[in-house]
């Protein structure tokens, strides 16, 4: 077996895609004005480490509380319409190629995963691993279920999830990871075959030194 997995934000998409749903709630009066601002604030506390994964997580979906997962589904079919021009063609074809040759592909990424569907529809990837939101009385209760699909967390969800599959990740004859980002190094040093993708500072040092191919944008 064969295994293509791909982050999302800024690799698969050249964007991240909790600002673009921010955006699309904001644009229908879902959200106030100054939610962009706000939601960047979390962002760049997290950056500069004051505020971990599971509290950006938490202050992200607080304002959607309020709503029901039926809502939120809809909602993200609407922004699956609205994302899926966005989506760049170089990297369509990545995933195609993976599919075409018959690889198992799945989509790794730390964004929670009702944002982060949509976007595998839009990939024709059916396996999205992402960060899962808890869930009570068919409401978003602000906490993540179980471990964010974060870092050393990711390497953890991938094997869970090849474990269905009957297979671990060492066992696999080649498999690939795509990514730009540094929080990425256990699942990128687990796979044979490492890419880092528009990478950033750190991991574009990181990659060149182990020699590791870097696909830019094109």
């Amino acid at each position: 077996m064969k295994l293509a997995l791909f982050d999302l934000d800024h690799t698969l998409i050249p964007f991240d895609s909790g600002m673009a749903w921010t955006r699309f709630l904001v644009a229908r009066g879902v959200l106030p004005a100054n939610a962009e601002t706000v939601y960047l604030g979390y962002c760049q506390q997290y950056v500069d480490g004051t505020l971990d994964i599971r509290e950006l997580h938490r202050a992200s979906v607080a304002p959607l509380a309020s709503f029901g997962m039926a809502r939120l589904r809809q909602w993200a079919a609407e922004f699956e319409a609205e994302m899926a021009p966005h989506v760049p063609d170089q990297m369509r074809a990545l995933v195609k190629k993976h599919q075409d040759e018959g690889h198992l592909c799945a989509i790794v990424t730390a964004t929670t995963r009702f944002i982060a569907e949509p976007f595998g529809r839009v990939f024709g990837v059916a396996d999205v691993l992402a960060t899962r939101s808890l869930v009570v009385d068919d409401t978003l209760d602000g906490g993540i279920d179980g471990d964010p699909c974060f870092g050393v967390h990711k390497l953890m969800h991938v094997n869970q999830w090849l474990a269905l599959h009957g297979t671990r990740l060492e066992a696999l004859e080649q498999s690939w990871f795509y990514s730009d980002s540094t929080s990425d190094l256990p699942l990128l040093e687990a796979v044979s075959d490492p890419v880092a993708v528009a990478p950033d500072q750190r991991l574009r040092a990181h990659a060149l030194k182990a020699g590791w191919p870097i696909l830019e944008r094109s």
